[in-house]
């Protein structure tokens, strides 16, 4: 599941927090944000919540940073109960329509991931109500276009997720990674209750564009590895043999480098004749490794032919039977649209 939640994240940024400036004024809760600041950044989460909520209170329930901060870190922390707390707060303290629809946003954000994390309904019926409640007062903002046609495709409201999901690829960039996966839920809109491999688009070693959502129709293999990681090293003649094995086929192999030393890293890749695709994201804060949610390499993650996640596995794992079966699937898929086209004709 937490891959599914970090994939939500990064479309449409739905768990990015806006941005104000309306931190605690009180001299006290000044210090406390600051020490709960700190805390965030030693990565001590349960104590950085603390901290808002005391600072918040010292400068009488008027902090919306603190409120904020608040609801994303409580969100991410399973605690659904003081996140949505926090997020009520933010809804009353709003000042203006601006405010207020980025307010009602990021409950109905909340409200999506915990659908997601407990598989209610009730979740998603209020998610669409807030984000209805947001687009009323700005009828263009395209993340929460986007993230209630998600909330209708968990209703299984296809129809009117479809129609979500077109609007929100026709506001986002053209060659965005925001508009092809929006067009891709626009299509089949089934696929947005699916565990779906995060969006994302790079520039690989050999200077090819690689797109998750324009690599549909073919199986998906991301291997996260460094040079510097001796386990790697040792899984490193498996992912040869893999790449070498189903060359041809409608696989694409993608080695993802968490290394920081960009000589070090070619250098390997060129002595170790890595013919397969290759980006370096550069180390576990790299875009590919957060929103993939990767702390442990090897890492590596199956996606099918629709860009569902199939397998995951730390370390190195037997995974050609797996990728055999999927990939006869795509071939399937293949020649029924090939099919389809020619009766078509």
């Amino acid at each position: 599941m937490k891959i599914l939640l970090v994939a939500l994240a990064v479309a449409f940024s739905l768990t990015a927090l806006a941005q104000s400036d309306r931190g605690p004024s009180d001299p006290k809760a000044q210090k406390t944000y600051s020490e709960a600041l700190q805390g965030l950044s030693a990565r001590h989460y349960n104590e950085a919540v603390e901290k808002f909520k005391k600072a918040n209170k010292q400068d009488g329930g008027q902090c919306s940073e603190c409120l904020k901060q608040i609801a994303k870190l409580a969100s991410e922390l399973g605690d659904f109960k003081t996140a949505d707390a926090a997020s009520r707060d933010l809804i009353a303290h709003a000042q203006g329509p601006e405010q207020l629809a980025q307010a009602h946003y990021e409950r109905g954000a909340l409200l999506l991931r915990e659908g997601i994390t407990k598989n209610k309904g009730e979740f998603f019926a209020e998610s669409d109500q807030e984000l209805k409640s947001a687009l009323s007062a700005n009828p263009n903002d395209v993340k929460s276009i986007y993230a209630d046609g998600l909330a209708l495709a968990h209703l299984k409201q296809d129809d009117a997720a479809k129609t979500e999901f077109e609007r929100a690829a026709e506001l986002s960039a053209a060659g965005s990674v925001d508009r092809s996966r929006s067009q891709r839920y626009a299509e089949r809109p089934e696929l947005a209750r699916a565990r779906m491999a995060p969006a994302f688009a790079l520039i690989a070693s050999n200077g090819q564009r690689i797109s998750m959502d324009d690599l549909s129709g073919k199986v998906v293999l991301i291997d996260f590895w460094a040079t510097w990681c001796a386990p790697c090293r040792e899984a490193l003649p498996h992912m040869k043999r893999i790449a070498q094995k189903f060359s041809g086929e409608p696989l694409v192999v993608l080695s993802v480098s968490l290394d920081n030393d960009e000589k070090k890293w070619s250098d390997f890749v060129t002595q170790n004749e890595m013919t397969w695709l290759q980006y370096r994201d550069g180390g576990f804060d790299g875009q590919l490794a957060r929103i993939f949610g990767v702390n442990a390499i090897p890492h590596t993650f199956t996606i099918d032919s629709d860009g569902v996640l199939q397998d995951e596995h730390i370390g190195d794992a037997s995974i050609e039977g797996k990728l055999k079966k999927l990939i006869a699937q795509a071939k399937q898929r293949q020649e029924a649209h090939a099919a389809e086209q020619q009766s078509a004709k």
